[in-house]
């Protein structure tokens, strides 16, 4: 997928971009017009980053509900030429998510889209799945012939057709037509289905992929062969390097780890470290510092998964260095370390910041450590993570993290958090809004009585709420 670009977070359509609670409602207090085209703009370019983890659509259906938006530009979107060249699920799959959403909650035009697009756009599966959950069994049934119809009949068509069914994430319109009084839907589709199962079934049974010989000097090659063709083999050849080497083997593994081929060096290192091999943490650094890019990645995980004191030790040893060490060394303390590596952790986490920006992958860990730890000191670079960062899921981590180390946390950004995207950051929320905020007992109760949020959610909601309040 193209990379997005993320307007700054000051503004509606970067506040709505990052799915922050905020989005919702700046977008209720400004211009309805304004609002729409912001909200129009995020649902037709994707704004995640991986969009296969990030929640949107139920924050930006529930946008729509607010602002009894049309679906005009949604419809547009949808049907536009570029359905039938550009195939990609991630053009329209937050799209189809978002009218999902709005049919669950009884938008019959979401609904009616839905079912078009199922039986004559590009991502029509998408749409299937969606209409799966929320339509009934007469609008599926009549979807039948539409979606048949993009199967030739033919060996080649019939055997995608037996692969569509076999992959559908939801099997309801499937069974459906299995059970047609049409003959020729239902026929072909349990014929389809059965097929399917075959296939699933010679694939479990079938041996997939090169078998490295049982010797160590036969797992080093097959892990080099793996590089030579652009497949990191390492991971699974440490495993199979476990089952075959024994004590005499050792100094040959060694020998590997500090200037084999690039395939002998990550698997020896990935295997001295789970091992916890006393050598392990000079052939790390020896590895950081003369390996290759795919070494030095390979050395800096295999550190990371250690989980001993003495790792530990050594991290904190390393963890002002300033190279890849020296930051994976801040990772494992904050983990893995104690109140004493507080001052070290929040260096990192400011290092992180400073030098990656707002966005960075090491931030993940160094955020949870700073909540773990409880870093009060950290509290002002942890709002700044949350103001910036396009990831929703970090947010919601820096979410966690200030819940721990900032006072302020449950009258400040607790309540705009009740409206983030992502609902485990609505579920810290709902544990530390301040109910002194008239907009927090509201938004509660609201979703109390929301049927399409998570049930874990409600759980804290009305934990917070009596039976009384939740029905005012």
């Amino acid at each position: 997928m193209f990379d997005p670009v993320i307007a700054p977070s000051g503004t509606l359509l970067g506040l709505l971009q990052r799915g922050r609670g905020d989005g919702t409602l700046h977008a209720l207090t400004a211009p309805r017009a304004e609002a729409l085209a912001a909200l129009n703009h995020c649902v037709l370019r994707d704004p995640r980053h991986d969009w296969q983890v990030e929640n949107r659509s139920l924050y930006y259906a529930r946008l729509y509900l607010d602002l009894n938006g049309e679906l005009d530009e949604i419809e547009a979107h949808l049907f536009e030429v570029d359905d039938v060249f550009d195939t990609e699920e991630s053009r329209t799959g937050l799209a189809l998510a978002v009218l999902g959403h709005l049919a669950s909650y009884g938008r019959r035009d979401a609904l009616e889209l839905l079912r078009r697009y199922a039986a004559s756009g590009s991502n029509w599966a998408w749409a299937l799945d969606e209409l799966a959950l929320r339509d009934d069994d007469a609008g599926l049934r009549a979807l039948a012939a539409p979606v048949l119809a993009r199967f030739a009949t033919d060996p080649e068509g019939e055997a995608e057709l037996a692969a569509a069914v076999r992959d559908a994430f939801e099997p309801r319109p499937w069974r459906l037509w299995a059970e047609d009084p049409r003959e020729s839907v239902s026929t072909r589709v349990r014929a389809a289905h059965e097929a399917g199962c075959f296939d699933r079934w010679q694939r479990q049974m079938r041996p997939t992929g090169p078998r490295p010989g049982w010797s160590v000097r036969a797992v080093f090659e097959w892990a080099q062969q793996g590089i030579e063709r652009g497949a990191a083999l390492h991971v699974p050849a440490a495993r199979c390097l476990a089952a075959v080497a024994g004590p005499e083997d050792r100094s040959e593994i060694l020998a590997a780890a500090e200037d084999g081929t690039d395939g002998a060096r990550c698997t020896a290192l990935r295997y001295l470290a789970d091992g916890n091999d006393p050598a392990a943490f000079d052939l790390i650094e020896l590895a950081v510092t003369t390996g290759s890019a795919s070494v030095v990645e390979a050395a800096l995980d295999s550190f990371e998964r250690m989980r001993s004191i003495a790792a530990v030790d050594r991290a904190r040893g390393w963890a002002r260095r300033p190279d890849p060490l020296g930051a994976a060394a801040g990772r494992m303390l904050a983990c893995l370390g104690g109140a004493q590596d507080r001052d070290l952790v929040l260096a990192a986490l400011r290092e992180a910041v400073r030098g990656e920006g707002p966005d960075a992958p090491t931030l993940w860990t160094l955020v949870d450590g700073a909540g773990r730890l409880g870093i009060a000191c950290a509290a002002p670079v942890l709002r700044h993570v949350y103001r910036e960062t396009a990831s929703s899921h970090l947010r919601g981590r820096a979410a966690h993290a200030l819940a721990a180390t900032d006072p302020s946390f449950a009258t400040g950004f607790a309540v705009e958090c009740l409206w983030d995207c992502e609902e485990t950051t609505r579920e810290i929320a709902a544990r530390h809004a301040e109910t002194g905020d008239a907009r927090v007992v509201e938004r509660l109760r609201r979703l109390a009585a929301d049927p399409a949020e998570e049930a874990e959610v409600q759980t804290v909601v009305r934990s917070r709420i009596g039976p009384d309040t939740a029905a005012m």
